[in-house]
């Protein structure tokens, strides 16, 4: 993951309702969920939903799928977990084995 990239995950993660939005994607996993259901879950209006589902797909972290009518939103993992590693690359000076916080 190059920087700019990263910096464009962690911008839309630094939102509390994006933030809600993917925690709630991650935990239904790897179904997804509707923007319906997202929408009611979280008591958000569709239209600042959708603003804030497009932030998170565009910076890689949803994916969308047309199933009909009705449009999947999905957490996107390799997007995450692409950002983790970025975030954890130099971890304790390139030894990972040290990385772990139960050894700190």
């Amino acid at each position: 993951m190059k920087t700019n990239d990263a910096v464009t995950a962690l911008a839309a993660l630094a939102q509390e309702s994006r933030l809600a939005v993917f925690r709630l994607l991650v935990r239904n996993a790897p179904d997804g969920l509707t923007a319906g259901v997202i929408g009611e879950q979280l008591a958000l209006p569709a239209p600042t939903l959708s603003f804030h589902l497009k932030a998170l797909a565009l910076a890689g972290l949803v994916t969308t799928a047309q199933e009909g009518r009705y449009v999947r939103y999905r957490a996107e993992m390799a997007g995450i977990n692409a950002l983790i590693g970025f975030l954890t690359d130099d971890c304790c000076g390139g030894r990972p084995g040290l990385c772990s916080p139960k050894d700190w």
